[in-house]
């Protein structure tokens, strides 16, 4: 893990896909916040992902790939996330990632609305059913947005401040479509955010991040 920033409301950094704790700074997104750290408004934190063990890892069978997942959510539920709260005197934290990072903060954020009052997923992806060849179970189930959601009480997570973010030649775009029509269905507030004719890639990100925080609080 890489901490960016003494003091400041947490925010935790999930990847994109199979990327690790170096990756939000050598892509310029925390370079694209350095004001709202080095003021003290915001503390980063960034982790690996274990997408390579758990939802791309060709070698696992489908049920071992959700199964790591689990370990992983596991331990951001009971060891990261408690210690991110204590050192940063809140009772609630925020997550973000771009991409599949995307997923990995939205579906933290709905599994555990208890530990995050604020979430931001940029150009994210919602919908893991690809990566398992057609296996399924209650695993697969609670950890798939797109299926859970439409089924979860939305007074849940009203307290979440939530941004979803796209821009026109999103290759994720629908997926954000389906999600925010799901989030409006239930009630759910949030801000979709579609931009103008930007790519799914880091420049675009890069925009979003600073202009996200600094709107949140």
């Amino acid at each position: 893990m890489l901490v960016y920033g003494h003091w400041g409301y947490p925010i935790l950094i999930f990847p994109t896909t199979m990327g690790d704790h170096h990756q939000a700074k050598g892509m310029g997104l925390i370079d694209s916040v350095r004001g709202l750290v080095e003021s003290g408004q915001y503390k980063i934190y960034c982790i690996d992902s274990i997408d390579k063990e758990s939802w791309y890892g060709r070698h696992l069978t489908a049920p071992q790939k959700v199964l790591n997942h689990i370990q992983y959510d596991k331990f951001l539920t009971n060891e990261l996330v408690p210690y991110i709260q204590r050192e940063c005197s809140v009772d609630k934290i925020g997550v973000a990632g771009c991409s599949f990072g995307g997923y990995h903060a939205f579906n933290f954020a709905f599994r555990h609305p208890e530990q995050v009052a604020y979430l931001i997923s940029m150009s994210g992806a919602f919908d893991i059913r690809s990566f398992l060849g057609g296996y399924y179970d209650d695993n697969v189930y609670f950890n798939n947005p797109i299926d859970y959601l439409p089924n979860e009480q939305g007074w849940r997570y009203n307290h979440m401040k939530i941004v979803l973010g796209s821009s026109e030649w999103d290759i994720c775009l629908n997926d954000n479509l389906t999600m925010s029509r799901i989030l409006n269905n239930k009630g759910i507030n949030h801000w979709f955010d579609i931009r103008g004719w930007e790519l799914h890639d880091w420049p675009l990100w890069q925009r979003m991040f600073p202009d996200y925080l600094s709107k949140m609080m």
